[in-house]
């Protein structure tokens, strides 16, 4: 389940001018002694935080009779923060109901003392008040916020759907926000629409990329029962990309994958970032980690040295599997045109054992070398249902969204 930071609706009322003001300061008339004094008492005990007591101190003014209007008015603005905090939701509701009828609240006022009740509502658990009241306050003008709690009142009764017609209404706006994407994924979760959820979470990734939702998509995949163990490598390549890799054991075993596919420049720059970054080199596997990093450097040497040979052995044998492999080792080890080109012609040729995956590494391979338009085209060609296909669409994503 998703966490939704959709903001309460707050009754802290000293945010909206409750407390902190003297009860004259609300009016320009004056208020008789007897209505003055417990009033000002009240307000003392709210700032010291009793608000039971405020409560109190306030019953007492509902016996003194020929209240004005305005000290009606100022004796239901203080009853309302009071109720509020002491958590007396049905007094708070009737002191907000009252300043709203009261035609002495400016338009923003309004608008605020509106929030308010419905925040009241919701704590109390009042579903059909609330969104009553928050009709009623849409009636009057448009309000995100309120829409948003809208639906997460619906979403409190158990009508999901209900709530998912208003948030889908929501996102036709416009741009979706995070928030409106999150809860459209727990109700997609809470439906059971797994499909639906997915598609949520990826447009969450390619619109606020944080690490959580591309976790969430990575894991769904390599947890399909059609996933290929293969594709851990490419798996683990998209974590790097996206600055997800935090453990030393991680940054070893995509080294070590990428050496064991020839890829050494790739393993070298790898092992750099570990050390730059602190996460290996340090610790009681220290040694290891220097161990890895020494091999790394090594085999890129050596891979130099006889990359013409490789080539020429491949080549005669037509085999474009390991020339694809040969060709993506040389665009990480540098040389990106004679590599990408090595690659494009070995996939013209055909004969490959699993074409979407050259078709995938190619795709990476025109990533690291910087040619982010030829990367989408190729990879969007990218098919397979054993999570080759996911992967190239993941890439793409990473591929819009700045990269680690």
């Amino acid at each position: 389940m998703i966490k939704i930071r959709l903001a309460h609706l707050s009754l802290a009322l000293a945010a909206i001018g409750f407390v902190a003001a003297s009860p004259t300061a609300y009016a320009a008339e004056t208020v008789r002694a007897e209505i003055g004094g417990p009033l000002q008492a009240a307000q003392n005990m709210m700032k010291s935080g009793n608000a039971k007591g405020a409560l109190g101190e306030l019953r007492k003014l509902d016996n003194v009779g020929g209240k004005t209007p305005n000290e009606n008015y100022l004796i239901e603005r203080v009853r309302a923060a009071a109720a509020s905090s002491a958590g007396d939701y049905d007094a708070a509701a009737k002191s907000f109901e009252t300043l709203l009828a009261s035609g002495k609240l400016s338009a923003s006022e309004s608008a605020n003392f509106s929030q308010g009740l419905v925040g009241i509502y919701m704590r109390a658990r009042e579903f059909g008040k609330a969104n009553a009241a928050i009709q009623k306050a849409l009636s009057k003008g448009d309000d995100p916020k309120l829409r948003a709690y809208l639906i997460q009142n619906y979403v409190s009764m158990g009508n999901t759907g209900e709530a998912m017609k208003l948030l889908k209404a929501d996102l036709a706006r416009g741009t979706p926000q995070e928030d409106q994407l999150k809860m459209l994924a727990n109700l997609q979760n809470m439906t059971g629409d797994k499909s639906g959820y997915v598609a949520t979470i990826e447009k969450l990734a390619a619109h606020y990329p944080q690490p959580t939702y591309w976790a969430d998509l990575l894991n769904r995949v390599t947890g399909k029962k059609e996933f290929s163990s293969r594709l851990n490598i490419d798996v683990l390549r998209l974590k790097m990309a996206q600055n997800l890799i935090k453990k030393p054991s991680d940054y070893m075993e995509l080294s070590q994958l990428v050496l064991r596919d020839g890829a050494a420049g790739e393993a070298v720059r790898i092992i750099e970032k570990g050390y730059k970054a602190g996460i290996l080199g340090v610790g009681a596997d220290a040694p290891r980690h220097q161990r890895l990093k020494d091999l790394a450097d090594k085999t890129l040497a050596d891979n130099a040295k006889n990359a013409a040979t490789l080539e020429a052995t491949l080549t005669k044998a037509k085999d474009n599997d390991g020339l694809v492999n040969l060709g993506y080792a040389l665009v990480q080890a540098g040389q990106a045109d004679k590599g990408l080109k090595m690659m494009e012609t070995a996939i013209k040729a055909g004969e490959l054992k699993r074409p979407d995956d050259a078709k995938l590494r190619l795709g990476e391979a025109y990533a690291a070398a910087g040619k982010k338009q030829q990367a989408v085209a190729t990879l969007k060609t990218v098919g397979g249902q054993d999570g080759t296909a996911e992967l190239a669409r993941y890439w793409i994503m990473a591929i819009n969204r700045p990269m680690a």
